[in-house]
């Protein structure tokens, strides 16, 4: 996967975090509540981050599925590709620095799909036992989402389902650490991600990431 790979992935999980954060941290609040009282969390936190982390598996394995028809029909298609996720990781670094957030307009395109199964997720509130998180978690995991978007495009870089679906659990993990830190009521985290400094310093690095593969990318060609 050269470039595109599963450290990458998992680096840019980590790396937008503070993006996690900012949209999940209310859910965190949500999933504390839905645990029984008196119950150690961690369970719980942990199950419900391992089924967010299931459902972004499965959308890459049907990106990298598709990637790889893509990639057989498209004259250059690895090449357009790799182009096409870099951009998208640009975008993503532009996102978080609030430079640009055209990124928005692109989580809006779920919005439709997210309201018809988000009301899915009560169901197993509260939870009767850690088991009950993860299918919870599963559901939230297709919460629209530019970071998860522009990693898909990784996994259709891949080229096959196997790897896609491995890129996408690797990003997964990537978010687990701020995301378990905030849901056990790591307050000093969020204050650190939600600091104007660390979001320009993650954003930058980012956006010095992707012009760097789009780089590496046009000169592979030539």
């Amino acid at each position: 996967m050269n470039d595109f790979g599963y450290i990458s992935a998992f680096l840019v999980g980590l790396a937008g975090s503070l993006h996690c954060v900012g949209m999940c941290g209310g859910i965190a609040g949500a999933l504390r509540a839905a645990i029984p009282s008196h119950n150690a969390t961690l369970p719980y936190i942990l199950s419900y981050n391992f089924g967010r982390i299931t459902s972004y598996a499965i959308a890459g394995f049907l990106t990298g599925a598709l990637g790889q028809i893509a990639q057989a029909s498209v004259k250059n298609g690895l090449a357009v590709f790799q182009i096409l996720s870099a951009v998208m990781l640009l975008a993503m670094g532009l996102y978080l620095a609030q430079w640009w957030r055209g990124l928005a307009r692109i989580e809006r395109l779920g919005q439709g799909i997210w309201k018809r199964i988000r009301p899915l997720s009560k169901r197993f509130i509260p939870f009767k036992s850690p088991l009950s998180a993860y299918p919870y978690g599963f559901i939230w995991g297709w919460l629209p989402c530019g970071l998860v978007y522009s990693t898909l495009t990784w996994a259709m870089v891949s080229g096959d389902a196997l790897q896609g679906a491995l890129t996408m659990a690797a990003f997964g993990l990537g978010t687990l650490p701020a995301l378990i830190s905030v849901s056990i009521g790591a307050g000093w985290l969020m204050t650190l991600l939600q600091q104007h400094n660390t979001r320009i310093m993650v954003a930058s690095g980012l956006i010095l990431y992707a012009l760097f593969l789009i780089y590496r990318t046009l000169d592979s060609i030539n």
